[in-house]
């Protein structure tokens, strides 16, 4: 072999022992370098509150407010003229009566004397009425016998129509005297209260001369504005008197005396009209007996302003859940047994406040009360227990 070929031979080899030994050293360097472990993505499920609902029959109410009034105000007014000799001690500002109680009297010497003046004209009449039938049975048998003319005959029963009339007048005049004598008692028209009276022993008044304001007490009223949205809630009809069937009930509650009181009415009309610049209807209610409270229980004034909650129809299988349960509109999430979600959508008949009314839920369904904005049906989800109370009837 040449010596050319043996230094070509050296060259190969030694390039190839340092390719050897590179490789060598990788290996050990690879088998003896760190280990690369996978890291956490810090990505986890979302954390969820939520409720377990129990859908049953809901009854709607309709809340609105308003002052109370007597259903009954008058004027009380004196229907003849003279001196007041006497004020019954109810007759001041907030004074209680009862129907037929004597409130004012006038003096009656006037009117007695009046009264007996008619009497008198009246038995004068009648006498002249009885002789004026006895002429004119008399002319009438003459007549028949041709002993006088008929003229005779006319002029006498012309003079009995007269008499005849003349009793009728005197017998009205009578009855307006009496009339009279009885008016100089002012009598209360019903079971009521005063509101304001200007009348005192011994002041002149005139007919027609108001004397005192008054009140019923039987019955008290509630005006209260309803927005015509609310009234898809309550089953009554627009306008008019309901029957005892339709009339709703409803609870009225006011502060008085520092302490929280309700009492009791029913609903039975509407005003019939929608106020145009409020889109409201005023529907009345009833108090019977207001002032008739058991002990411990103030009356139902006049002039307090009360809150009421009319009750309305019944829904059934519905559930009231929190608003913050509504994810967007007319959907829940409701979470599966595996805690995945499902986007469910229900039917929303009512928001009120802090509530939902909805129907489309069954029995025990977990209902998310944590808002996910984009979430998608089968979204895994950690639960942080339940949100409160089963959502139920109230």
């Amino acid at each position: 072999m040449s010596r050319a070929s043996r230094t070509t031979i050296k060259r190969y080899l030694g390039s190839f022992s340092v390719a050897v030994v590179g490789i060598a050293l990788m290996v050990v360097i690879v088998a003896r370098g760190p280990v690369t472990e996978p890291e956490d993505s810090g990505v986890r499920a979302p954390l969820v509150r939520f409720v377990e609902v129990r859908p049953g029959p809901v009854r709607l109410t309709v809340a609105a407010h308003g002052v109370v009034l007597p259903k009954t105000e008058s004027r009380l007014v004196s229907e003849v003229s003279g001196r007041v000799v006497s004020v019954a001690d109810s007759m001041v500002s907030g004074g209680f009566f009862k129907r037929d109680d004597v409130l004012v009297t006038i003096d009656r010497v006037d009117y007695e004397l009046a009264l007996e003046q008619a009497r008198a004209r009246l038995a004068s009449a009648r006498s002249e009425l009885a002789q004026a039938r006895r002429a004119f049975a008399r002319q009438d048998r003459l007549t028949a016998t041709d002993s006088v003319s008929i003229s005779n005959r006319d002029e006498a029963e012309n003079r009995q129509l007269l008499a005849e009339a003349h009793v009728r007048e005197a017998t009205a005049q009578e009855l307006r005297a009496e009339r009279d004598l009885e008016r100089t008692r002012i009598v209360a028209p019903y079971d009521g209260r005063v509101r304001s009276e200007s009348v005192d022993p011994g002041q002149f008044v005139n007919r027609g001369e108001t004397v005192a304001n008054l009140y019923s007490v039987d019955i008290a009223e509630v005006r209260l504005p309803v927005h015509d949205e609310d009234l898809a809630f309550l089953p009554v009809p627009l306008g008019g008197a309901f029957d005892a069937a339709a009339r709703l009930t409803v609870v009225l509650r006011a502060r008085f005396a520092g302490r929280e009181h309700e009492w009791h009415g029913r609903i039975v009309r509407t005003e019939g009209e929608i106020d145009p610049g409020t889109r409201m209807v005023k529907m009345i209610a009833e108090v019977q007996r207001p002032y008739d409270q058991p002990a411990g229980k103030p009356p139902l004034t006049v002039g307090l302003f009360v809150d009421a909650e009319i009750e309305g129809r019944e829904v059934g299988n519905a559930v009231v859940l929190p608003r913050a349960a509504l994810q967007s509109e007319g959907h829940v999430h409701v979470v599966e047994a595996d805690d995945r979600l499902a986007v469910r959508a229900v039917e929303v008949l009512r928001l009120l406040g802090e509530e939902a009314y909805v129907l489309g839920l069954r029995t025990g369904e977990r209902v998310s009360l944590t808002r996910l904005p984009g979430a998608v049906d089968g979204l895994t989800v950690r639960t942080a227990g339940n949100g409160g109370a089963p959502a139920e009837v109230p």
